[in-house]
Order: structure tokens, then C-alpha cells, then sequence
């Protein structure tokens, strides 16, 4: 067996070490360029559910608008990120808990009693 001298061995190994950093520096491009699509998504998504909630597209005036209210949300009580942070909050009622009873509803419950 022919032994390989010392500087054959080194350059080999200098060799696999850039061979390692390439694959690294690949690695890392691969990750970040992934990072930046799922975060793109993200923001996408976040303004597909404001348009859907205004009613309408965006358009330039409204992210002014939607900072400002962000920024008085927060000012007021933190409750864009109490919210957003999964923070319990007071319940708000819906619409259709809101609605009082029928008046033919509560005629029927108030004479349940008179009938004894």
C-alpha cells in the first residue's frame, strides 16, 4: 500500500472542507428562500382576510388607515396584540347573540307562572 504524504492528505482535506461550506452556504440559501415564501404567504393571507373583512380591495389610503388604527388599538390597551398573542379577552357578543328575545317569547315564559 502506497502511503500518501502529508501534503497530499491536507490538500484532500481542504478539498472536503470546501466541499462542506459549499453544501453549508447552499443549505442556508435553501432555508432563507423558503423562510421568505412561507412569510410572503403570510402577508398575503393577512391582507386577503382585511379585504375580506372591508368588503372591497385595499387600496394606497388604507394601509395609513390600518396603521393608525393598529397603532390607537395598541395605545388603547395593547389589544391588537392581546388578541393576536391569544390573550383572553372579554367576550364580545355576535350580532345574533345580541338580538333580544321575541316579545312571543317572553309573553309565553312570564305566563308559565300565572297558570298554578
Amino acid at each position: 500500500m502506497v502511503q500518501r504524504s502529508y501534503e497530499e492528505r491536507l490538500a484532500e482535506i481542504a478539498k472536503r472542507q470546501e466541499q462542506l461550506k459549499a453544501q453549508e452556504r447552499d443549505l442556508k440559501k435553501r432555508q432563507s428562500e423558503e423562510e421568505r415564501k412561507r412569510r410572503t404567504r403570510r402577508l398575503i393571507e393577512l391582507g386577503g382576510i382585511v379585504e375580506s373583512v372591508l368588503g372591497r380591495p385595499t387600496v394606497d389610503e388604507d394601509k395609513e388607515r390600518f396603521l393608525h388604527f393598529l397603532k390607537k388599538q395598541e395605545s388603547n390597551g395593547r389589544f391588537f396584540s392581546k388578541a393576536m398573542n391569544g390573550i383572553k379577552m372579554p367576550k364580545v357578543l355576535e350580532e345574533s347573540e345580541a338580538e333580544p328575545e321575541s316579545a312571543a317569547s317572553r309573553a309565553d315564559t312570564a305566563g308559565a307562572g300565572d297558570d298554578a
